[in-house]
């Protein structure tokens, strides 16, 4: 085989997508327009804290007036088990809007939109095609449990957001890696320590993890999986590229970004803690001073300190078993065996006799009971096509869940809303499920396959809407939120 024949097998393999077309740009915009009105629509409402807002609401003022969470019952820092940038992420809607329900959500429905832009995005660079890339931007725009938690300040939307973020800057890192690996080729460079530029997306990419980590620390198993997906894919590149020993070549460089890779993420994760670094109120500030009587900080206690404060709250999250109504297993969340009601209202007002409001934390029912057929539908489509995307989709949804299932011999108290960093890829993993259905174009059951694919998103839309009320607290007659409990008491 000559050079210009290896060259153009490299060329086939290597070669990247061009940029977005207009088509999906007028897609992505059509789509985030629908996101963003209905979940601005009364997004005041309640006006009081619900759920969990009563901590994180409340926390992210402490964290503009003094740069720490603060206890004003005590007059003393507030001992917390979360790292603080959802916080500050929640305190930059309070900053613009004041300390009022508005403010307080107002970031979780920018960073809700934003990601449903931003998977898109990876979706149309994982499948080449607007009119996927747009059905998982509207599956996403209408999921239930996304929709609600986009309009409540909890940290996980914040927590979602980043790991998107970084899902996207592995995917364009993965192109260009391969781009210049291309470029090498046809410039006759070599191909034993070849000059790739610096992989920016990479690093990108781990500094969202650090961030991701720096709002909760789930974050941590997709900043272990991302990891390893990109040395694994610097290997295919190498492998693409016609690289004779292309696994024994991938070794030095793989350990080296691995390790580096971690360390720009808890580089970037340090740094959400600037408001406790800065201040001499934060929880545990001073302990080790306090605790061995010295009257000043050594130079390294600030570090001193902090890996003293995770190490209390590991300790908190390990053994956190107390019961809670509405706590589930990892198991049911799959199969909206437990959601969560974050408000209810008895005393609503409608034309009714009897009426009530809710806001309920669950998932679109069609959407959430086609995640587990979709998931095996990727798993034997994964092997038969020896297709890298869906593995990489299916290890980035089973991220968000399995790893819950160690906690449960513990009888940790888990909740629904975890599963919420596995629910963009999970939509994905339907996203490519329909793509097979479609098949390729020009194909024979293309216009079959299309037909079922848009029936499928509208009778999604179509539930959405059915469960909007009880999704966004709208008030409705007694008789009409009993209709919409089809799983009876494990909804209430």
């Amino acid at each position: 085989m000559s050079n210009g024949e290896r060259i153009g097998i490299a060329r086939r393999r290597l070669d990247r997508p061009g940029p977005y077309p207009a088509r999906f740009w007028l897609a992505a915009a059509l789509v985030a327009g629908v996101a963003l009105v209905l979940r601005l629509v009364n997004l005041a409402h309640p006006r009081e804290v619900m759920f969990d807002e009563v901590y994180y609401a409340n926390e992210a003022q402490d964290l503009l007036q003094r740069g720490v969470e603060w206890n004003p019952e005590t007059g003393q820092p507030e001992y917390v088990v979360h790292p603080p940038l959802g916080k500050w992420m929640i305190a930059a809607g309070e900053q613009l809007f004041g300390y009022n329900s508005f403010g307080w959500r107002i970031c979780a429905v920018v960073v809700g939109v934003a990601a449903i832009v931003l998977l898109m995005m990876a979706a149309w660079r994982l499948f080449r095609s607007p009119v996927l890339a747009a059905a998982a931007g509207l599956l996403m725009a209408l999921d239930g449990m996304h929709f609600v938690l986009s309009r409540v300040a909890l940290l996980d939307i914040f927590l979602m957001f980043w790991i998107v973020v970084a899902f996207l800057l592995l995917v364009l890192d993965r192109e260009q890696r391969r781009a210049r690996w291309l470029a090498v080729l046809e410039a006759g460079g070599s191909t034993l320590r070849p000059k790739l530029g610096t992989p920016w997306y990479r690093i990108a990419c781990a500094v969202a993890l650090g961030l991701a980590c720096g709002v909760k620390w789930s974050g941590l198993w997709y900043l272990l999986l991302f990891a390893v997906a990109a040395v694994v894919f610097d290997a295919g590149a190498r492998r693409s590229a016609g690289v004779r020993h292309w696994i024994a070549e991938s070794i030095p460089a793989a350990v080296g970004w691995f390790v580096a890779f971690l360390g720009l993420a808890l580089l970037a994760y340090v740094n959400v803690w600037w408001g406790w670094f800065l201040s001499d109120d934060g929880y545990f500030r001073h302990w080790y001073a306090a605790t061995h009587n010295l009257t000043r900080d050594r130079f390294i206690d600030p570090i001193v300190n902090l890996v003293h404060y995770h190490e209390t709250a590991y300790a908190f999250h390990t053994t956190l078993d107390k019961p809670h109504r509405y706590q589930s297993w990892p198991w049911q969340w799959l199969l909206l065996g437990r959601p969560v009601a974050f408000y209810v209202d008895p005393n609503a007002t409608c034309s009714a006799n009897e009426c009530t409001a809710e806001i309920l934390l669950l998932g679109t029912p069609l959407l959430w009971w086609s995640f587990t057929p979709a998931l095996a539908a990727l798993g034997w489509l994964a092997v038969a096509r020896r297709d890298g995307r869906a593995w990489l989709v299916m290890a980035a949804a089973l991220a968000g869940i399995v790893p819950w299932f160690e906690s449960m011999p513990a009888h940790r108290t888990m909740f629904y809303f975890y599963a919420l960093p596995a629910e963009p890829f999970l939509i994905l993993a339907v996203v490519y499920v329909l793509g097979a259905v479609i098949g390729p174009p020009g194909g024979a059951r293309r216009r079959t396959g299309a037909v079922i694919a848009g029936v499928y998103v509208l009778l999604v839309a179509a539930c959405f809407a059915y469960f909007y009320p009880i999704y966004a607290g709208v008030p409705i007659p007694y008789t009409d939120w009993l209709d919409r409990l089809w799983l009876g008491n494990r909804w209430v």
